[in-house]
């Protein structure tokens, strides 16, 4: 009998903070939210300290620390030499990739969600400090804060399925964005392209209320290079690797 995708989900979220890389990272994540409302507190003028600005601040760290964490889980059977009893107990490795990418998804939700409920008591701090208090914020904003969250944690997740070794995947999640963005810079032929292929450009409408289609469009094919690509590949490369 198969073990049920849900329960699996549950395993692989459970997994996220059994090691403790994976266990410093989520607490990170939480300070990193903390210390973006205390530095609006303490030095944003009275009019930023909104409810919308300390969801879009406290939104930066996680959006930088959840792709590590994605590549963790994915590399986690093979750097630890788990991989055995894991495809032995779920010969499916299919479903086991599922079950991460779902996992993925879920925590990357649960950290919008968190950020939501601290950015609300930051923002009630910030109008008894005297700050503009406003609560008003455009319901695109949320969803599009949570779908930034998802797309830059399933990138971590492809690099670490592509590549099978946490610290190489980590070094080439920062290191080839740079790299790219550097090169398009210096050269001209890649200017018109890198709107179409950069990722970190493509995905900055979505910090804004409204995304025209065209925004849309050039935001999918970015994802297609740096998400679907890599992850694809990767599977296939779970898929076909020998258990030693």
């Amino acid at each position: 009998m198969s073990v049920p995708l849900p329960r699996l989900t549950l395993v692989e979220l459970r997994k996220l903070a059994d090691t403790r890389a994976g266990l410093w990272l989520l607490i990170l994540i939480g300070l990193g939210v903390v210390a973006t409302a205390a530095i609006l507190l303490g030095w944003a003028p009275d009019e930023e300290l909104t409810f919308a600005d300390f969801f879009a601040f406290g939104l930066v760290p996680s959006a930088v620390l959840l792709p590590v964490l994605g590549i963790l889980s994915m590399t986690g059977e093979w750097s630890q030499r788990t991989a055995l009893t894991t495809f032995a107990l779920v010969p499916s490795r299919l479903r086991v990739i599922t079950a991460k990418l779902a996992a993925g998804v879920l925590i990357a939700l649960a950290t919008t969600a968190v950020t939501l409920l601290f950015s609300a008591a930051a923002n009630l701090l910030g109008m008894a400090l005297g700050g503009d208090g406003a609560w008003r914020v455009d319901g695109t904003l949320i969803w599009q804060g949570a779908l930034t969250e998802v797309l830059f944690l399933l990138m971590g997740m492809a690099f670490g399925a592509l590549l099978l070794n946490s610290p190489l995947a980590i070094v080439a999640f920062f290191a080839l964005p740079t790299i790219w963005g550097i090169l398009r810079e210096t050269i001209k032929a890649l200017q018109g392209v890198s709107g179409w292929l950069d990722l970190g450009i493509t995905s900055g409408p979505l910090s804004e209320p409204s995304m025209t289609s065209g925004e849309y469009a050039r935001l999918a094919v970015s994802c297609l290079v740096w998400v679907a690509l890599p992850l694809l590949l990767g599977s296939w490369r779970i898929l076909r690797r020998e258990v030693a």
